[in-house]
């Protein structure tokens, strides 16, 4: 959206002291760092709901509590439009079952969880393990990589793509229609680029649909919804929304988790010092780093924390703003593996938590082990890193060097360099 804020006018229900000039897409100085600049706006002392005029006009809810709060209560906002600006963005994007409010909602979402899981995810380890391995292998003794095309784009997709039974040499293609729906930069409009993904599954759904295949995407397209088959228009949309999910969020997760381990010793160090802080470790790195900012449009005429908000308002909820809130979590930036109590909505809140969750900490966690156990001390290779915002914020590229010289050994649940 950068270059194109498509301002409205103040709506005459919304005081002037609400009003906010500030843009969700691109926050100030978010080039040099994504989630200061959100720290630094939520620390600015506005108020908890405001409105910006930037792209076509809504509400932004900039504490914890009202982001956590908002992304579960379907009955007052809904789910139909996720994305501003409404009118040439939000109207033009539907997703199955995304766009869905209980209780249709509920049946699509049960589809889904046949391919996502945990108990099935987890059967994935060992293939997510190995492909970890192979591509830290194939870099290391170069002493250095572009993190985000050699890894974190890699890993992920790729799983993904096995998962559903897609060849990966589709993958470039559909990571480009995706990028130009979550992070649109004019060369193609959203409607074209959700074209583009409609018209590469239909085929697949086509030739799966009513089939016995084993594969993620037949499983979940041949379940019953309260009883009846699916139409390949539903099918296809919910293949869609499983294939965004996959091909996005969680390479954008890794890469900002390894632009901070490159710039934190001490954190690498009780990583491989302690091995069984890795789950508070994984859930401390999905506060400190979320990347979606998904929007809700008001369903009927309310009065909300003593806002009058009009149905058909639509509210961002940036997921940034809440596990940065100092009210939610004390000394927000700092990560803290150790902390006693956290709180965040990095996969949402609610019926629409995210339903990958699962299989994004385990992504998370297997790096972190497999990186480590090849390559305990890593730094960034240039300090100008870049970061862009959007509706799923982005780490543009991370170039990293090491030492390729020391051998690495593996102890017991302990890593350690020896020369």
């Amino acid at each position: 959206m950068r270059g194109n804020p498509l301002r409205a006018p103040i709506p005459s229900h919304v005081p002037p002291e609400l009003v906010v000039e500030f843009d969700a897409y691109d926050p100030t100085g978010v080039d040099t760092g994504f989630h200061a600049a959100w720290h630094a706006f939520s620390t600015s002392g506005v108020p908890e709901l405001v409105w910006t005029p930037f792209n076509g006009g809504h509400w932004l809810a900039t504490s914890g509590r009202l982001v956590a709060a908002m992304y579960a209560d379907d009955g007052k906002f809904s789910n139909r439009l996720l994305m501003v600006p409404k009118e040439t963005v939000g109207e033009l994007f539907f997703s199955v079952p995304s766009s869905f409010d209980r209780p249709e909602h509920t049946p699509f979402r049960m589809l889904i969880n046949t391919v996502l899981a945990p108990k099935l995810i987890n059967e994935l380890e060992d293939e997510i393990r190995q492909l970890a391995r192979s591509l830290i292998a194939g870099f290391k003794s170069a002493g250095g990589c572009e993190f985000v095309e050699d890894f974190a784009n890699i890993l992920p997709i790729h799983i993904f793509m096995k998962l559903v039974d897609l060849p990966t040499s589709d993958i470039g293609k559909l990571k480009e229609l995706n990028d130009h729906i979550v992070r649109p930069d004019g060369t193609m409009s959203v409607p074209e680029a959700t074209a583009g993904l409609h018209n590469y599954l239909q085929s697949i759904v086509e030739a799966r649909l009513g089939g016995d295949g084993t594969d993620g995407f037949s499983r979940m397209i041949n379940g019953k919804v309260e009883g009846r088959a699916l139409t390949v228009e539903e099918a296809v949309m919910l293949a869609t929304t499983v294939l965004q999910g996959g091909i996005d969020t969680v390479s954008n997760l890794l890469s900002f988790m390894m632009h901070f381990l490159a710039t934190s010793p001490e954190h690498r160090r009780q990583l491989t010092d302690d091995p069984s802080i890795l789950p508070a470790a994984v859930d401390e790195i999905a506060r400190r780093f979320p990347v979606v900012s998904l929007g809700r449009e008001v369903k009927h005429d309310i009065v909300y924390e003593g806002v009058d908000m009009r149905a058909g308002d639509m509210v961002v909820m940036p997921t940034a703003l809440h596990g940065l809130d100092e009210r939610q979590n004390h000394d927000s930036m700092r990560v803290d593996f150790s902390r006693t109590e956290r709180s965040h909505s990095a996969f949402g809140q609610g019926p629409h938590r995210c339903p990958g969750a699962h299989i994004a900490r385990l992504e998370v966690r297997i790096t972190i082990e497999e990186w480590l156990a090849q390559i305990p001390d890593f730094e960034l290779a240039r300090p100008d890193v870049h970061f862009r915002g959007g509706v799923v914020g982005t780490v543009d590229a991370l170039p990293l060097r090491w030492d390729p010289a020391p051998a690495v050994t593996r102890q017991e649940g302990k890593v350690e360099s020896v020369s």
